[in-house]
């Protein structure tokens, strides 16, 4: 065992780690880390600030190290540290569930609280599941994902997922599981800002899949509004209504997945009121807290939740939680976001920036190796050229590229960029982000 390293911010030993979604034998090599981090930066252990152009993790949406967010959090621990969700309860999570639901569109009246975007997604799947059996339709078993999704990492998200990478190594996963096609053709949609015109038809593939399967097999669709891990992929205009009219018609839950684009990201509370598409679920996770605490849930509609209430009142009607469900920390952190999203008006100043935002992302089109770029509320993807028999390897030196060279801290999948900063960005900082952007294209083109 090694000894306590007496500064904390320089790790002693980088092997211990064994670090997710990462390439951890040259992250050792070259180490990109971080020990500090303040609205729009992060700071390095040697003081060298870092712009995040990627909210973290698509989920510091209020900029970092907040006061109104730190102090609730550490007054939370002093007060009441964990409070169990099974049977008990603490007034905070009852007053974040009211918000949330007065958020959310329609009825969606009602959360369940998990710890992550994965764990929510499993939970809607399993509501999903559990709502057909309350209903006497327990044939009704099938999940409906769609190609280039993703869902998180638990063995249902990775079930209706569909990026490949995810999936390969993992075996056979839930069996009963169908896929929608991707919406992107970059033919047809190339350098698009907000919703492309081309594709709103293959939502029309559900038909298809139904007609294959038969509804009375089918429990719920689950998609993101804007595919956002798999590289920006916003939908066609029209697709999610198509979706919502497929699913009515057949009796099949549609479920949101707005780990990503909920909380401002789209400049609105959630994609579903940007879209004017009322799902039966919304899975949220991210920045609920502006990412200082781990937390994500499921917003149920009425129908769904009142399905459950019936039987003798002492049974636990959904057998289903988390240890951490609704943590004290957690709920602290999400009032007091919730609070600062809306006294400081970020999701109206994301929509206020949008078009800002897309011009400077599309001043970089004619820079080498730019395939597509497509920009949505305050998200930008960026394809580039990659190396044809090194897949993903561009991608990594941006991202190497961008941290030691050029100060920025950058999302990428495969050899696309994610552009996704705070809500506290300003005009000034926008033009600065796809500056140091501009230089890592430039740096890392063939």
């Amino acid at each position: 065992m090694l000894a306590a390293d007496a500064d904390q911010s320089r790790p002693n030993d980088l092997d211990a780690f064994w670090m997710p979604f990462t390439a951890n034998r040259a992250f050792r090599k070259r180490p990109r880390i971080v020990s500090r981090a303040k609205d729009m930066h992060y700071e390095t252990p040697d003081g060298q600030k870092i712009l995040d152009s990627a909210s973290g993790l698509w989920c510091c949406n209020a900029g970092h190290a907040r006061r109104p967010i730190v102090e609730a959090i550490q007054a939370q621990a002093a007060e009441l540290d964990y409070a169990p969700s099974f049977q008990y309860g603490h007034p905070k999570a009852f007053t974040l569930a009211a918000r949330l639901a007065a958020m959310a569109p329609g009825d969606l009246d009602h959360v369940f609280f998990a710890n992550s975007g994965s764990e929510a997604v499993d939970t809607a799947l399993k509501i999903a599941l559990a709502y057909h059996v309350a209903k006497g339709e327990g044939t009704r078993t099938r999940l409906i994902g769609r190609e280039r999704g993703y869902h998180g990492v638990g063995f249902g998200g990775i079930s209706v997922g569909g990026i490949v990478t995810n999936r390969k190594r993992f075996g056979t996963l839930l069996s009963g599981v169908d896929h929608l096609p991707a919406t992107y053709n970059r033919d047809e949609q190339a350098f698009t800002r907000g919703e492309p015109e081309w594709g709103a038809h293959l939502a029309g593939e559900l038909e298809r899949i139904v007609a294959l399967h038969d509804a009375s097999t089918v429990a719920a669709v689950i998609v993101e509004p804007m595919a956002g891990s798999t590289g920006v992929l916003p939908p066609p205009k029209g697709y999610l209504r198509a979706l919502r009219s497929i699913c009515d018609k057949y009796g099949i839950l549609l479920i949101f997945d707005e780990v990503i684009t909920g909380f401002g990201r789209l400049g609105a509370s959630f994609a579903a009121e940007r879209f004017g598409v009322q799902p039966d679920m919304i899975v949220f996770a991210k920045a609920v807290t502006s990412g200082t605490v781990p937390m994500g849930g499921v917003l149920v509609s009425k129908p769904i939740h009142d399905a459950f209430m019936t039987g003798p009142e002492h049974m636990v009607e959904l057998f289903h939680g988390y240890t951490y469900s609704a943590h004290p920390l957690a709920v602290a952190a999400g009032l007091a976001t919730l609070d600062l999203y809306r006294d400081e008006g970020l999701f109206e100043r994301a929509r206020e920036l949008e078009p800002a935002f897309a011009d400077a992302a599309m001043a970089l089109k004619n820079l080498s190796g730019v395939l597509d770029i497509r920009t949505i509320g305050l998200v930008a993807g960026i394809d580039l050229q990659g190396h044809a028999d090194q897949p993903g390897k561009r991608g990594f030196e941006a991202i190497e590229r961008g941290f030691h060279n050029e100060g920025i801290m950058m999302r990428v999948t495969g050899d696309t960029l994610a552009i996704t900063p705070p809500l506290i960005i300003s005009e000034a900082q926008i033009a600065e982000l796809f500056e140091k952007t501009a230089a890592v294209i430039k740096a890392t083109a063939q």
